[in-house]
């Protein structure tokens, strides 16, 4: 009897311990993902910078080291993996601002300078290496707004000016004009993250009122029309997502799919699938856990996550992000 007993007792642990072992397997296949370290960032550390995309390069100008507000412009080459500085940002110092890339030129406005919210809004030319005052923006100024280009029409919109907002504005740089666009129906907020793919820019995330927003949208610039998709609280069985909810978060997208990171919550990662509207846990940033970092696409094919701040800390570190690799330690 003592010997039925002992060989039960063994077969339930060896049961037991294939299921934890499977439990485990199916974990790490549902966090997939490799994180691998880049050239670090030349500039200072800082947090809240701006950046654009133009081609192949990444740059990055402006943000906060924790004493100091920054102008300086920074660009990456994706291909050969460093920096090179640029002409210094013409407009004051600032953190918080916004930006983005049209018809091959960057742009760069709104934000704090420690004292004052802004408008000011200035282009980049890369190939003169040139700055150049355009139009202020015509919403008040403000900061922790989000700016995009999709489909060929750049925006600017919500972030905080005394109040939390959701207006949004186009740009026109033909007439070096803005135009309010009306039809966002979501929540005001400021800090909120966007990524696009297939000429659809996808908005989420940020703060309003010390609340974390749950609303997320999909923007069509062929219709202007915004239309709400499944919420970042969800807790259907299939979607498991409360732990999207987070302010001052960063994003980019890799061949059609959408990735959220960062921001209050710490370091964890999501991917997001247009055409399901799921979102599924990926592996986790492997450096810092951090906010206010910045998100970049490159050419829809990679996708980097840099600087940001955890605390007091502020981080120079630039990560690529492979989603469909094992994790490699060795890599960093």
């Amino acid at each position: 009897m003592k010997h039925l007993k002992k060989g039960i007792f063994l077969s339930t642990l060896l049961v037991s311990l294939i299921f934890i072992s499977c439990s485990n397997n199916d974990d790490e296949e549902e966090k997939l993902g490799n994180w691998i370290k880049k050239s670090a960032f030349d500039g200072p550390a800082r947090s809240s910078a701006t950046s654009f995309v133009i081609g192949t390069y990444a740059y990055v100008a402006t943000g906060y080291t924790g004493d100091e507000y920054l102008k300086d412009l920074w660009a990456y080459n994706s291909t050969g993996d460093y920096w090179e500085q640029k002409a210094d940002f013409t407009g004051v110092a600032r953190s918080s601002g916004s930006g983005f890339e049209l018809d091959g030129k960057g742009y760069i406005g709104l934000g704090y300078d420690g004292t004052n919210k802004l408008k000011d809004f200035y282009e980049y030319n890369p190939n003169t290496n040139v700055w150049t005052k355009k139009a202020d923006f015509a919403g008040t100024a403000r900061y922790g707004a989000i700016g995009f280009q999709v489909g060929r029409k750049a925006f600017l919109g919500t972030g905080y000016d005394g109040n939390y907002l959701k207006d949004f504005y186009q740009y026109n740089p033909t007439d070096n004009s803005w135009t309010l666009v009306n039809g966002f129906s979501g929540n005001k907020r400021r800090n909120a993250t966007v990524f696009v793919i297939d000429d659809i820019a996808y908005l989420g995330t940020g703060i309003n009122s010390g609340v974390n927003q749950v609303d997320f949208w999909a923007f069509d610039p062929s219709t202007d029309v915004w239309t709400r998709k499944r919420d970042l609280n969800d807790d259907e069985t299939d979607h498991d997502t409360y732990s999207l909810k987070r302010a001052n978060a960063s994003s980019f997208a890799i061949n059609d799919l959408g990735y959220l990171m960062c921001g209050e919550s710490g370091n964890t990662i999501w991917e997001y699938n247009p055409k399901t509207d799921i979102w599924k846990e990926k592996t986790a940033l492997e450096g810092s856990g951090r906010s206010d970092a910045t998100g970049i696409t490159i050419n829809g094919e990679k996708g980097f996550v840099i600087l940001g701040k955890s605390g007091t800390s502020y981080f120079d570190d630039v990560w690529e992000f492979k989603p469909n690799d094992a994790q490699n330690d060795n890599d960093n």
